[in-house]
């Protein structure tokens, strides 16, 4: 019963019905869009989420996968040194190279460099501290994740980025990335090609959207609640006014 009478007291208010509506839109536009007046535009907002990976071996240049050769001693000693090229994966010059071939800005690449039992906890790289104002931005950001294997010497390359195409081009960029460090330092160093790690990617990286239509539901969601709220404020404000003037005419005349 009280439902349907705030209802019908809304439709009287045919004004205020018309302004929640207009409310609702523009706050339906501007969740998913960043609105500007000088100059007027909009720019949608990065809402979806894309995710890709890569695996790579980290290898001799005479393979360890094919030459039976290789003794489980040289096994290990690569798996260690996967660990190490993971920890070289989030150091700062290579992520500037990788946010460069990736064409993103390097302040908004965040890189989780791999975990060992020796320490458990992700380290937070120079300038990657976490403050609480990244959740408004997540979206926007670049994000890599570096897992080693316990037992091979394999790493896994876990990218995020606002489309499929951008996770991909940043795992692969990664790779490459990584790998053109590794040969400029064996150069500076006169470590000859025989000597060399061999980092073989096992695949190109695919990207794939987490939450497609996202943006829609956003919308929605938005509309529902700045239309509901709006009609909640024209109710109240007409009840108000409804009050100011009952108590307007309620007023004894005085007379002399």
């Amino acid at each position: 019963m009280g439902f349907g009478m705030h209802l019908r007291e809304l439709w009287r208010l045919k004004w205020g019905v018309t302004l929640a509506a207009v409310v609702a839109l523009v706050g339906a536009l501007w969740s998913i869009n960043e609105i500007s007046l000088m100059p007027p535009k909009l720019k949608p907002r990065t809402l979806e989420t894309a995710t890709a990976s890569t695996r790579v071996v980290v290898d001799t240049p005479r393979s360890m996968v094919l030459d039976l050769r290789q003794g489980t001693y040289d096994f290990t000693a690569l798996r260690n040194r996967a660990i190490l090229i993971g920890n070289v994966m989030a150091s700062a010059p290579v992520r500037e190279h990788v946010a460069k071939s990736s064409g993103i800005p390097v302040g908004a690449l965040q890189v989780t460099a791999p975990r060992t039992p020796e320490e458990p906890r992700p380290r937070a790289e120079t300038g990657q501290q976490k403050k609480a104002t990244d959740i408004l931005k997540s979206n926007d950001e670049y994000r890599l994740e570096i897992y080693t294997n316990p037992t091979v010497p394999i790493l896994d390359i876990h990218a995020q980025g606002p489309t499929a195409e951008a996770a991909a081009k940043l795992a692969n960029s990664t790779v490459a990335g990584t790998r053109d460090y590794l040969e400029k330092l064996a150069v500076d160093e006169n470590t000859g090609l025989k000597r060399r790690v061999q980092l073989r990617q096992l695949g190109s990286a695919r990207g794939t959207v987490l939450n497609p239509g996202v943006g829609k539901e956003v919308a929605v969601v938005s509309f529902v609640l700045f239309f509901g709220l709006s009609c909640a404020a024209v109710m109240f404000l007409a009840r108000v006014r409804r009050g100011w003037r009952a108590a307007a005419h309620s007023e004894p005349v005085v007379t002399g």
